[in-house]
């Protein structure tokens, strides 16, 4: 804390709390880019302290033009942050200036004249079928415990086979699955609700974890437990996984949100259409969706310059 207040008013630091918090309730962003807006927020107002030479007040804050915007920008460019961290930088204190602007306390007009950074177009990378396969299977997850490796099937089966986000998977309680459920009520990113089909597959990797799992689930309490009984955290799965897939021989790019690519782009091969992956996903908007498509092409011609005779001549 005396370091924020070395950087910034206190007013300063008690509209980005309370921009924060109503991040959190009423816009319902993730945990984890509530904490890059946190981070992000704080490396800006650490900057104007050194381009205004003195602790950021909200006249500063009133006054700030494009430039100002852009130099920051530029700053982070030296130190090493790529054109998908700017575009997120970027974001964030638009979302930050817009709060205050609805304040009637600063004008966001600055942040909205600058551009953001042009992204690179870089393709989701799937999975092939077999390999998908083979990292959801119990038998092969690395752990000594039989209920641990459940666990860790059934974490990675809800991610390929329903096309999960990792939070979202582990954000589900055992009522989601009460009765004979043949679906699953998912809250995703923006607290927007889909129902996603809960395939038996998937039913009977989550039943042989709950069957295994030392500890009480309570219904509506979290379903996926650490090994101390605490809720797993998503960094336990991630490191789960890149243990696995050095045992079985997969690239980097084998992540567990790489099993949510693989669930669309295996769909998408399959004949799934577009709309009803977009909504299977949660997307609120099909050009996101869309990409999907590219990797599918992309998959064919493969094929097509391997197998067509006439590729070869």
């Amino acid at each position: 804390m005396a370091e924020l207040l070395m950087m910034a008013a206190a007013e300063v630091l008690d509209k980005r709390q309370l921009w924060l918090q109503t991040l959190a309730s009423e816009r319902r962003f993730s945990e984890n880019t509530l904490t890059a807006y946190e981070r992000d927020s704080r490396q800006f107002l650490t900057f104007l302290t050194g381009h205004f030479g003195g602790p950021v007040s909200l006249d500063d804050i009133a006054a700030l033009k494009p430039s100002d915007l852009r130099a920051f920008l530029a700053a982070r460019r030296k130190e090493g942050s790529g054109s998908r961290s700017l575009g997120r930088y970027l974001a964030g204190l638009r979302s930050f200036l817009r709060f205050l602007q609805r304040q009637g306390l600063v004008n966001a007009a600055g942040a909205e004249a600058v551009r953001a950074p042009k992204q690179p177009k870089s393709l989701p990378k799937p999975l092939s079928e077999k390999d998908a396969t083979r990292l959801v299977e119990a038998g092969e997850q690395l752990q000594d415990e039989p209920w641990l490796a459940a666990r860790d099937a059934a974490v990675l089966t809800l991610l390929y086979g329903c096309g999960l986000r990792i939070s979202e998977a582990l954000d589900l309680t055992p009522a989601a699955f009460a009765g004979e459920a043949t679906s699953l009520r998912i809250t995703g990113k923006g607290g927007k609700m889909r129902l996603v089909p809960l395939l038996p597959a998937v039913l009977v990797a989550v039943n042989d974890y709950r069957k295994l799992c030392p500890y009480h689930l309570p219904e509506n309490e979290p379903l996926f437990r650490g090994a101390r009984g605490g809720k797993l955290q998503q960094a336990i799965i991630q490191r789960q996984m890149q243990k696995l897939r050095s045992a079985l021989g997969l690239p980097d790019s084998a992540t567990p949100h790489a099993l949510r690519h693989s669930f669309a782009t295996h769909l998408l091969s399959g004949g799934g259409d577009l709309r009803s992956i977009q909504e299977l996903l949660g997307h609120a908007s099909l050009s996101t969706t869309q990409v999907y498509t590219g990797v599918d092409s992309a998959r064919l011609l493969d094929v097509y310059e391997r197998a067509h005779p006439r590729a070869r001549a």
